[in-house]
């Protein structure tokens, strides 16, 4: 009976029940992406006769090939390696814009005294509240107005020169619905830092540039890393921004949506789409992720 007893002490203390359910929701989790991983190496009539699962349970048996992989990144109907690199460069500099400003801004409502600041920080978080479509036409009205303006620049009558379609297009609109959260992320970590510090480099002499730059930054990472992850993933999973103002140059979103069996190419092509897509995104979070948690927990607790 002790025996017993100790035997099931031992099981409570090892958390095998909370192990096994961990390992189970992993496992769900897990299961849409390795149906995307081994349907991309399959052929076309090998994904549509039979389910992915059933090449898994019988690996040896099965045809395996990359040629979805060759006709999406360098066939003349797909293209995707150029959808890849105008995805990537709309997504980094989106990325570095609201970053970079909203760090200015933070340290502003964080060390710095002026009137109706606290009110000025609540309007800012406020706007965090107003989505996108909701001001969809207005944006558009007004990148109209600035094509027009620029038609009038001397040597551009034929709108060489213009905002909507092009890269700025995307990055402002990405930068500008990304500053509230990253303004509020960055104010409240850098809230935590030690203020004796700072005012120690005030009474050496230290400008609020120098501040910023040599201290403030240095000592932020957690945060602007942490917000620089959700950044990165939202404007690079975009469709919506970057179908209606970059929409001459394609992103994956797009092209992987144009994949979707309008001319019977086969879910193979589609998953290889899916999984060159991820592969960036999954980069920047595992590289980022040991500032993640700190980053957006900072502040939180006093």
């Amino acid at each position: 009976m002790s025996s017993n007893k100790s035997f099931i002490g031992r099981l409570k203390a090892a958390k095998i029940g909370t192990t096994l359910v961990m390992l189970f929701v992993v496992v769900l989790w897990f299961m849409p992406t390795a149906g995307l991983l081994v349907t991309a190496f399959r052929t076309k009539t090998a994904s549509v006769e039979s389910g992915w699962w059933t090449a898994i349970f019988d690996p040896f048996n099965q045809v395996w090939t990359i040629d979805a992989f060759k006709n999406v990144l360098f066939s003349e109907q797909w293209n995707l390696a150029d959808a890849f690199m105008n995805t990537l460069g709309i997504a980094v500099p989106s990325t570095i814009l609201p970053i970079t400003f909203a760090a200015f801004a933070a340290y502003g409502f964080t060390f710095l005294n002026f009137k109706f600041k606290e009110g000025w920080f609540a309007l800012i978080i406020a706007l965090m509240i107003v989505p996108l479509q909701a001001v969809i036409v207005a944006i558009l009205q007004m990148f109209g107005a600035v094509d027009q303006f620029l038609m009038t620049i001397p040597g551009n009558e034929y709108g060489d020169l213009k905002l909507s379609g092009n890269y700025p297009a995307g990055w402002i609109v990405h930068a500008a619905f990304a500053m509230p959260l990253a303004v509020y992320i960055l104010r409240n970590y850098m809230m935590t830092l030690p203020s004796a510090l700072i005012e120690a480099a005030r009474i050496d002499g230290a400008s609020h540039f120098q501040i910023f730059w040599r201290l403030i930054i240095p000592m932020s990472v957690p945060a602007l890393a942490s917000f620089a992850i959700f950044q990165f993933l939202w404007v690079w999973n975009d469709y919506f921004i970057a179908y209606l103002f970059v929409g001459d140059k394609p992103v994956m979103t797009y092209q992987i949506l144009s994949m979707l069996g309008q001319h019977g190419e086969g879910w193979q092509v589609v998953m290889a789409g899916s999984l060159i897509s991820v592969i960036v995104p999954l980069t920047v979070f595992f590289s980022l992720q040991r500032y993640f948690v700190r980053g957006l927990t900072a502040g939180s607790v006093k």
